[in-house]
């Protein structure tokens, strides 16, 4: 078994950290090279900066961000929200991220993911998946930002982009997501089960046992906190600890 990751997810509006519940009801929370620089001392593994407003405008707008970021944090960046082009991909990686996250366009055209994992490698292309329940183990895919319902099947979807080229899969519980109750133990357990590419798990958690749960019950690879870390709930140090009392391989 591979060395689980943590992760910082960071969600951007206007140059702020926001949060919310269910992906609404954003509030802010502090400012996001501050934050990354916290987490990356503190021994976070990697980092994921969502444009939580992209959406509305087509476009990312977090390289002057991401550009900061990266003379001060020395480990693996993500970057996700408003990607629609390949020149989009090449500015944020030009910028300093190693990987881009990808939700609304690769719903509208799944092609796309093909296209950008052969022009960039399948290693930087995070597909990002924001499920709703819909009914016992069936969870339907959204976009824009968790509004909009694409009529896919998430299980079905996460197995088509596997074979479309995608790297790696974001997936995040809309359910779950801010309520700090814990981590969709179902869902991640049918989408880990079903795909042999690395699964990070997004939204629910909200003390230790949730994150040892999840890892003890399904087979994601990362998992990535949002809430329990901007409200200083929990250290990265801790949950490592944790975890590693739990006999859960991470990477101290």
């Amino acid at each position: 078994m591979n060395k689980i990751r943590i992760i910082s997810r960071i969600d951007v509006k206007n140059d702020f950290v926001i949060k919310g519940i269910h992906l609404e009801g954003l509030r802010k929370v502090g400012k996001p090279n501050e934050m990354a620089i916290k987490y990356y001392q503190d021994g976070i593994d990697e980092i994921i900066f969502m444009d939580a407003v992209a959406a509305y405008y087509d476009r990312n707008s977090l390289t002057h961000i991401i550009d900061q970021a990266c003379k001060d944090v020395f480990i693996p960046i993500t970057v996700g929200g408003g990607i629609r082009t390949i020149v989009d991909i090449q500015n944020i990686l030009n910028a300093g991220a190693d990987k881009v996250a990808i939700n609304t366009k690769a719903i509208k055209t799944p092609n796309f993911i093909s296209e950008v994992s052969k022009v960039f490698g399948s290693q930087c292309i995070v597909l990002s998946i924001d499920a709703k329940k819909k009914s016992h183990n069936k969870w339907e895919a959204y976009f824009d930002n968790g509004r909009e319902p694409s009529g896919l099947d998430v299980i079905e979807w996460a197995k088509k982009v596997e074979s479309l080229g995608a790297g790696e899969i974001m997936l995040t519980s809309i359910d779950a997501e801010g309520t700090k109750k814990g981590f969709d133990i179902n869902l991640n357990k049918a989408v880990s089960e079903v795909v042999s590419i690395p699964v990070i798990s997004s939204g629910g958690a909200g003390n230790e046992e949730h994150i040892s749960n999840l890892l003890n019950n399904t087979s994601v690879d990362a998992v990535a906190l949002a809430s329990v870390l901007h409200y200083g709930l929990l250290s990265v140090g801790s949950i490592k600890q944790k975890l590693v009392n739990n006999k859960i391989k991470v990477r101290m």
